[in-house]
């Protein structure tokens, strides 16, 4: 037995349990957690026993839900119990779990009545990251927005910023238990004053440091200082009391009427989150050219996101599959759809298939016919919020007429047609049980070949697509032959595409030369060592960049960025190391301003003007 089998620890319970603490536990937190590991067992009745040698066994009971939201769902068997290490440690190494946030398209099933608009709207963790213990058909409580936020919400706003600036000058060597507990306290502060996505943003931020401390398999620095700068751009937003309702989220995803829509299936997407979530995403398009999705994502593994795949709509009562409304259609009466286009299935809500629509039709053929660039400006302003804002949605889909050239490390190169510029695509989900990957590959063993790709941009890499479904491009000759049954369309997350598929004479030799990707201007600007100091400071915290600031790193870096006429990114990594470096003292030796507050301001400044100019570069890729 393992840790693995630790229920989920609401995140007050824990904050509470190291919060009991003395000063000298405290301190030996972070063993006793690591200790836990391999001393979890499971009891027939469901509880959880974690045994600290013959003297202390901690007993976790979680609630209907499976999780524990209580701290007398948390029991020691020592003397000092409930102020004991054991139980915070076991606590400790437990996973951390959700607040209510919204999993899937079910919308008011009680009423068939969708959300008004005083419903609160998206967290915006989108079906990636969905929420716990949800059931299946969620109901939308009406709740009026206020016009301002509150000064609760101010107040739970700036105890969060502060949390989260003193972990960000920890950084992941003394980011430990205590530091996560503190900001654990302050996200469900946030939560009980409304502040539902700064919640949900703190938690990533104490998920990401765990598992970095771990050295968990697919954590990356890069992703922790992602989640730092969400969580203290809208945290410092939200301090500020200047910002809007739509700053602060909410627990449910808001579902308006849509009246009657015909829309048409272009593509299925596999969802495999790391939090232990799968299911699939089916896109749609509607008759007057907008985009939809119907979402089947709950708790499960790779299983799951293979059956999710060819399982039933639970949309209106319609008799289809995803793999059906994929390539076919429907009529929606009643419809409900939420900000981002996603389909709900309250009760009200009636649904008839219907024929689907070829890639070359309308409205599905608008997609293929724009050109890239002006279709990448409508993508980052239709599904993409600035760098740093307080909420981030995934990119709408574009599509595109490319010709392949040929294989460039794990990418594939193409032109878009009609002397368009090189891209690269990339696998969508790099799970090797999917077939993403290997689809892309084979594809790469012919150049020459013609291709119709759907996908989403890559909005952290120089023209990267990642592609969710190719076709045939229409008139050509050397394109894919797919079945009759594919409607003229692959899924690259569930079809596989095998050699009949592909025209004879656009095999490449097996020892034809390196393809050239193109020019990369992410990679070429000297932006990376803004990066680097700024992954820095978040892996060994606010004294690892003052060492870097100091001697000949620091001048070689400003004047990198200035002769690259990057003087604004010079100027804000030069702040930030002499911030890093302020430690006033007292002639005594103490410290007279030891928040970490300015510090964390201009770290956030320096991540979010870093951000800002990267996403200028990729932008300019596409041209």
């Amino acid at each position: 037995m393992s840790a693995e089998l630790l229920p989920p620890v609401a995140p007050d319970v824990l904050a509470d349990a190291v919060e009991q603490l003395s000063a000298r536990l405290r301190k030996k937190l972070d063993a006793a957690i690591s200790g836990c590991a391999g001393q979890a067992s499971a009891t027939a009745d469901g509880t959880v026993e974690v045994h600290f040698g013959e003297d202390a066994t901690v007993t976790l009971r979680p609630g209907p839900s499976g999780t524990v939201t209580n701290a007398e769902q948390a029991v020691c068997t020592c003397l000092l119990a409930p102020r004991c290490l054991h139980r915070a440690g076991a606590l400790g190494a437990a996973p951390i779990a959700d607040g209510e946030v919204d999993v899937g398209g079910e919308d008011d099933s009680d009423t068939g009545e969708a959300a008004g608009p005083g419903t609160t709207s998206d967290t915006g963790t989108g079906p990636e990251e969905p929420a716990p213990n949800t059931p299946a058909t969620d109901v939308a409580a009406t709740v009026v927005k206020p016009a301002a936020l509150t000064a609760a919400q101010v107040q739970a706003a700036t105890a969060l910023w502060d949390a989260a600036a003193e972990a960000l000058s920890a950084g992941v060597t003394a980011g430990g238990a205590v530091v996560q507990a503190e900001l654990l306290r302050a996200a469900h502060t946030a939560r009980l004053a409304g502040l539902p996505r700064a919640e949900a943003a703190a938690l990533r931020v104490v998920r990401s440091l765990r598992a970095a401390r771990e050295r968990s398999q697919g954590q990356s620095l890069a992703d922790l200082t992602g989640a730092f700068r969400e969580l203290l751009a809208g945290t410092a937003l939200l301090a500020s009391g200047s910002a809007d309702t739509e700053a602060a989220g909410s627990a449910r995803r808001v579902y308006e009427q849509g009246g009657s829509l015909r829309v048409y299936g272009l593509c299925r997407e596999p969802v495999l989150s790391a939090t232990g979530y799968g299911g699939v995403t089916t896109h749609l398009v509607g008759s007057d050219g907008a985009g939809y999705t119907v979402s089947d994502v709950r708790p499960g593994g790779l299983a799951r996101v293979k059956g999710a795949g060819s399982a039933s709509v639970a949309l209106g009562g319609a008799a289809l599959d995803h793999a059906g409304l994929a390539r076919g259609g429907l009529r929606i009466v009643g419809a409900t759809v939420s900000a981002d286009g996603r389909l709900g299935a309250g009760r009200g809500v009636g649904a008839t298939p219907m024929r689907g629509v070829d890639w070359s039709e309308e409205p599905a053929a608008a997609l293929f016919t724009r050109p890239v660039r002006e279709a990448m400006a409508a993508v980052l302003a239709n599904g993409a919020p600035g760098a740093g804002g307080p909420g981030r949605t995934a990119p709408s889909l574009l599509g595109c007429d490319v010709e392949v050239i040929g294989a460039a490390g794990d990418s594939v190169v193409v032109r878009v047609a009609g002397e368009g510029p090189l891209l690269r695509l990339r696998p969508a989900h790099s799970h090797p049980e999917l077939p993403h990957a290997a689809n892309l590959r084979r594809i790469a063993e012919h150049p020459g070949l013609a291709l119709r790709v759907l996908g989403r941009p890559d909005l952290d890499r120089a023209a990267t697509l990642r592609p969710l479904a190719v076709g045939p491009v229409p008139g050509a000759s050397a394109t894919l032959r797919l079945p009759d049954a594919w409607k003229g369309r692959s899924d690259l997350g569930y079809d596989r595409l095998q050699g009949e598929h592909f025209p004879r004479g656009t095999a490449g030799p097996a020892d034809c030369g390196p393809v050239t990707a193109g020019p990369d201007p992410l990679a070429e600007a000297p932006l990376w060592r803004v990066r680097r100091l700024l992954e820095t400071g978040v892996a060994g915290g606010r004294r690892a960049v003052a060492e870097a600031g100091r001697g000949t790193d620091e001048a070689s870096l400003s004047a990198r960025l200035t002769r690259a006429e990057l003087g604004v990114a010079a100027h804000l990594a030069h702040a930030l190391t002499m911030e890093a470096g302020r430690r006033p003292r007292d002639t005594f030796g103490r410290l007279t301003d030891p928040s970490a507050d300015a510090y964390a301001r201009a770290w956030l400044a320096s991540a979010v003007h870093l951000a800002a100019a990267e996403r200028s570069l990729v932008v300019a890729s596409w041209s």
